[in-house]
Order: C-alpha cells, then structure tokens, then sequence
C-alpha cells in the first residue's frame, strides 16, 4: 500500500512538472518577433538609436545591458525583475551579492523607456526593451543580430533571494556552471555560447583577484600583469578593472575562446570552459577556431534565454517607470 501511494505521489510530481513545462513553452510561444509592429511601430528603431548613442559614448556600454539581460531571465525569468529599485514595500534584486557595485546601464534603460512611453504611452515592457537593448548592444560591437521575440510583460515582484542562489559566481566550476543553466532549460552547448559574452566588457578585481593569485592553469605572464591592478587582498584595488577579453575588449568576436584556450581566462569560471574536464572542452575549441560558429549558437542562445519563463497575456502588467511597480 505505501509502495503504490509513494508511486502515486511520484506520478502527481511528474505530471505537474510536465504540465509546468507545457505552461512555459505556451507562454514563450505567445512571443512574437512582430508583436508591437502595430502598437509601437518605431520601437526598433527608437531602442537602436538610444543604444548606439549610449555605445559611442561608452563603448563598455553594450556589454553592461546584455549582462543585465542575462542577470534579469536568470531570476524569476525575464520579467525586468532586475530593474527594480528597493523600496519600503519591495526588496529588489540590484543589491544582491551578484549585482551590487556591479550590475549597470540602468540609466539607459530608464532613458530608452522614457522616448519608448513617448512614443507609444503604455504599450511596451521594460522586460521587452531590454531583451532589445541587448541584442543592440551586441550588434553595435560587432557582433551579430537577430530577431527578439517580443510580447513579454513586467513582474510586480523581485527576489534578491533567488538572484543570490540563482546567478553563477565568477569562481563556479564547470559543473556548477553546467547544472545552474541545465536548471534554466539551457544546456552546456548554450552556457559556453553565453559565456562567449566576455568577449566584451570588464570585470573588477574582486571577481578575478582569487584566479590571478591562487589558480595554476593560468598564462604567468597574463597572471603578473593582472596583479598589478590586483593586489592580493581585498579592499582598495577591488573596483579596479580589466578586460575579460584584452584582445578585442570593445569587438564582439571569438576571441574571448581563443584566451580560455590559451589560459589566458580572466575569470576563474571561464577556464573552467577548457582543460578543467567539464566535459565542454570541445564546443570551447571549437568556437576558438570558428567565429561563425560561435555567431550563430550565440544567437540560438540568446533566444532561447529569452523564452525563460516569460510573463504573457494578462499576467503581470506594463510598468510606466521600470524602477517601480505601477
């Protein structure tokens, strides 16, 4: 008897699992590439405007709004969740341990949303101009582009909890990396495509202080020359940056692949992307020796990212200010 009610119980689980994964296909089905072509016909074009505007002032720009983008989908999906400011009746995600004095390009965001409202008065989500503004950001480096699905619709709530255990650290090994995506339905061939972001931007010295002094699967010379901007305890030097990519820190290519194979990795979770015995040595090759190909699974990543449990139809609502619930 406790044998078949444990079975039941275990056919109850799979079940609603099953039907929780149908839900989140449905809703990421409900996003279309074309959903404010009536609605907001010139958000395209009002998004890619503020963002090469934002890029050539500061080209470090464009990495700054795709790691919000991917700092937003990996908590509670992308919902804008990360945009929410603290207040006496919210506590927000921006000063989580994997976002405070790091995460930025709130400011753009809050600009690109002000001439989108403008435009288009209660029509578009934050959730929607940032998956855009990410994508801008990529482009304008030189990297690819495609079409966002778009559709997506604001949370009411935040959780610093689930963006403290949600978000990989910098010093996560592979199998940490792998099983963090894994539990977003992204799969080791999409975490080393989206880790292929590094190629632009910076990190501070606390994130890569630990790699630059304790790791031994590190280029000596690349590691003195880090510690000269690091110095080995933490205090003074831990908001001094270097480029995750010193190759092409501004250029979204395949470089930041062809470092990692090098041992020339800034951050102790992007070596962990070769030589660690991750098991994803070969897809890191692979992209190290062809561009085009990490270009492309780049793009198929940031899409499926995208469909991350996505707010659709009447959930949610259309926030007016990103930094606050309406």
């Amino acid at each position: 008897m406790a044998a078949a009610a444990a079975a039941l119980l275990s056919l109850r689980r799979a079940a609603a699992a099953a039907v929780a994964f149908v839900l989140v296909l449905g809703a990421a089905a409900q996003l279309s590439p074309t959903f404010y072509d009536g609605s907001c016909p010139n958000l395209q074009s009002i998004v890619r405007s503020a963002m090469a505007a934002a890029v050539q002032q500061e080209a470090r720009m464009g990495a700054s709004i795709l790691r919000l983008f991917f700092h937003d989908c990996f908590v509670q999906g992308c919902d804008a969740s990360v945009l929410l400011d603290d207040s006496p009746t919210l506590t927000g995600e921006k000063n989580a341990g994997p976002n405070a004095n790091s995460l930025r390009g709130y400011e753009v965001i809050d600009s690109i949303k002000s001439q989108v409202e403008a435009a288009c008065p209660g029509v578009v989500s934050c959730a929607d101009i940032l998956a855009l503004a990410a994508r801008d950001g990529v482009n304008l480096l030189s990297g690819p582009t495609w079409a966002v699905q778009l559709g997506r619709r604001d949370t009411r709530t935040a959780s610093q909890a689930a963006a403290n255990s949600n978000l990989p650290s910098p010093s996560s090994n592979a199998a940490t990396l792998i099983s963090a995506f894994a539990s977003k339905g992204l799969d080791s061939r999409d975490l080393v495509a989206l880790s292929g972001a590094h190629t632009v931007g910076s990190a501070r010295c606390a994130t890569f202080r630990s790699r630059v002094y304790n790791d031994t699967d590190i280029n000596a010379g690349f590691a003195a020359k880090r510690r000269q901007i690091c110095g080995a305890q933490s205090g003074g030097t831990d908001g001094n940056l270097a480029p995750l990519d010193a190759s092409s820190p501004v250029r979204f290519d395949n470089g930041y692949f062809r470092n990692v194979v090098g041992q020339f990795g800034l951050l102790h979770s992007d070596q962990e992307l070769f030589g660690a015995g991750g098991g994803v040595d070969g897809v890191t090759a692979q992209y190290a020796r062809n561009g085009a190909a990490f270009s492309r699974d780049f793009v198929a990543a940031m899409i499926k990212m995208g469909n991350i449990s996505p707010l659709t139809g009447s959930a949610g609502e259309i926030r007016g200010n990103c930094r606050k619930p309406n």
